[in-house]
């Protein structure tokens, strides 16, 4: 029995999705599961699949033990064909290697981040096509089944490997409320390996480029400054990031988005 759903979708805070979205997915489930909810950009597959790995790879001590998580960010750029009746990516359901219960639309980089933690991949029987807002209209019946520990709506057994692309490598992977852009670079990277606390590097997003102090911690670096250094994302793998101590590292490197480029140059 599911105790937590997990939402990760590409929509605003307080959108009316998020409530017609709850009210369709609470219709048929018992009063005792909870939901958090996640809000990502707009078709921005990257971030989703940063968030879903960040909630579904959380050790035992930090999560519920009885945890599903549902992502839905779908662009419907699987092709550029016009799309026939609102057709959209399939839905898929996977089990991780920590028994958490993921359903998420087959879109871009939303399962990139955990691709080799999945057990088990599959295809479900939920609707493609018919309608606009097929997370509202078609997969709560997916989801009211998973609760219950019913699990026919799987279809076709699929290969994490061949299916799911990896993360794109030393990129931009998420922007936080702060303006801290946590990136796709973690400890073991050939980029990391061989720098050591106090370094100065050149980092370059776009055309910026900003020299930046290798740290410990966000937080060893003097007010203003800007540090690179392992974030609090990845778990025993740290994800690395870039931080303005007392402002924002997305500001400072004009605005790039999700996916972009980072380029770290080590004097020698």
């Amino acid at each position: 029995m599911i105790d937590v759903i997990h939402l990760v979708c590409d929509w605003g805070t307080g959108d009316l999705a998020w409530a017609e979205l709850l009210s369709a997915f609470t219709a048929d489930l018992p009063p005792t599961v909870r939901f958090n909810m996640t809000s990502i950009k707009s078709f921005d597959t990257i971030s989703t699949g940063f968030a879903v790995a960040q909630i579904g790879l959380a050790p035992r001590e930090l999560r519920p033990a009885n945890m599903l998580v549902f992502a839905n960010t779908a662009p419907r750029k699987d092709r550029k064909d016009p799309k026939i009746n609102n057709e959209g990516e399939g839905l898929l359901y996977a089990t991780l290697k920590n028994g958490v219960h993921l359903v998420a639309v087959n879109s871009g980089f939303s399962l990139s981040f955990l691709r080799d933690d999945i057990t088990e991949l599959w295809s479900t029987s939920a609707k493609a096509e018919g309608s606009q807002f097929r997370s509202r209209d078609f997969f709560p019946e997916i989801i009211h089944a998973a609760v219950r520990g019913d699990f026919s709506f799987r279809r076709n057994k699929l290969d994490p490997a061949e299916l799911v692309p990896l993360p794109p490598p030393h990129a931009v992977a998420y922007v936080d409320s702060f303006g801290n852009l946590k990136t796709t670079i973690r400890t073991g990277d050939f980029i990391v390996s061989n720098v050591s606390s106090g370094t100065r590097v050149r980092v370059r997003i776009g055309n910026i480029i900003r020299a930046a102090t290798v740290a410990t911690g966000s937080f060893n670096v003097m007010e203003g400054d800007l540090a690179f250094a392992p974030g609090s994302s990845g778990y025993e793998r740290r994800y690395w990031e870039l931080f303005t101590r007392g402002s924002s590292a997305w500001d400072e490197f004009g605005h790039p988005t999700v996916g972009s480029k980072i380029t770290i140059e080590i004097p020698s």
